[in-house]
């Protein structure tokens, strides 16, 4: 299957939004336990319930051939995937021939091992997710990780070609007093911010009301120390960027609670079970990996299409006191 097929249809769903962006969760596992994510201890799946790097691949290409044109290598940490190499290679193969993109979303902990693979493989961006770089305070909100690791693999990215983008979790009393640091570090450092509301999914053993910190409120601050200009520059997700006075780099808002971004969406995600969710705020789901297993690829063609009815017109993403968890999902089971 070389570029999207003519004779197959393109991926739309029931209220007409063009499907072109594939988010793929290689591994539930993670070698960080980030409080707004994950519970200190988790109950990760066995592995023959994981789908094979090879099936990884099929059911890739079988989605570039209905026209999904970026997908997103996601986890848990998708570095931690044993020969996750040889997936990154074999979709990479696929950019101009019918992908246009290939990233990836990761802690950055391992990065100085896979950097240049990933550049190797047609990699170009990467999205790194770093809430806190005070040592003391990464380790809390990670439970135990090491800034210093992070801190080489971005060395390491850069020094690949990759281009940087860091991810950061808005949490009110966590690191709300870091983010305009962050922001001017990212600016002498060349890396892009993406500044992101907490999300209330899965049981994290914590109450994520208390650290709720709505984007409108940053965006004032940030707005008093540098003037912020909207973009239209866009890079097939949900964030909104902003130029920043004095600024080279972009900075990204991603608010799911105090603006929804759904009236676009162009998004599905498959989880390393092979369950494809259409949106990340809904529990409905089609489960490719008894079709596939069973009946491979034309198996699987017919609950695409299936899948893109389920598609709700909203995520329903609410946080406050007494609200619960949209879903019992972790984040890290469907891919961040």
């Amino acid at each position: 299957m070389a570029m999207a097929d003519p004779l197959r249809p393109l991926m739309t769903d029931g209220l007409g939004r063009r499907i072109s962006y594939l988010r793929i969760s290689v591994t539930d596992r993670c070698d960080l336990r980030c409080r707004y994510c994950m519970a200190e201890k988790m109950q990760f799946l066995p592995k023959n319930q994981v789908l094979t790097l090879e099936e990884i691949a099929l059911l890739a290409d079988l989605f570039i051939a209905r026209g999904i044109r970026k997908i997103r290598l996601t986890g848990g940490e998708p570095l931690v995937r044993r020969d996750i190499g040889d997936l990154v290679r074999r979709i990479g193969r696929r950019i101009g021939t019918g992908l246009d993109e290939l990233t990836l979303t990761t802690n950055g902990t391992r990065l100085v091992d896979h950097a240049e693979m990933l550049a190797d493989a047609g990699v170009r961006r990467i999205n790194v997710s770093l809430d806190s770089r005070d040592p003391e305070r990464f380790a809390h909100v990670t439970r135990g990780g090491k800034i210093d690791q992070v801190l080489v693999g971005l060395d390491a990215a850069r020094a690949a070609g990759l281009a940087v983008k860091i991810n950061m979790v808005a949490l009110k009393g966590v690191n709300d007093d870091e983010i305009l640091p962050m922001l001017r570090w990212c600016g002498e450092q060349g890396f892009d911010l993406t500044l992101i509301e907490t999300m209330p999914l899965g049981d994290t053993g914590e109450d994520r009301t208390d650290h709720y910190l709505p984007l409108t409120l940053v965006a004032e601050r940030i707005r008093a120390e540098h003037a912020l200009t909207p973009l239209s520059h866009r890079t097939g997700g949900p964030a909104r960027y902003h130029a920043v006075e004095g600024m080279s780099i972009k900075l990204g808002v991603i608010t799911p609670l105090t603006q929804n971004f759904c009236a676009d969406c162009n998004r599905i995600r498959m989880t390393c079970e092979g369950k494809i969710f259409m949106c990340l705020g809904h529990e409905d789901h089609v489960d490719f990996k008894e079709a596939l297993r069973e009946g491979g690829l034309p198996a699987v063609e017919p609950l695409i299409d299936r899948a893109l009815r389920l598609k709700p017109a909203a995520h329903d993403f609410r946080i406050g006191a007494g609200e619960g968890a949209a879903t019992r999902r972790h984040m890290s089971v469907t891919g961040g």
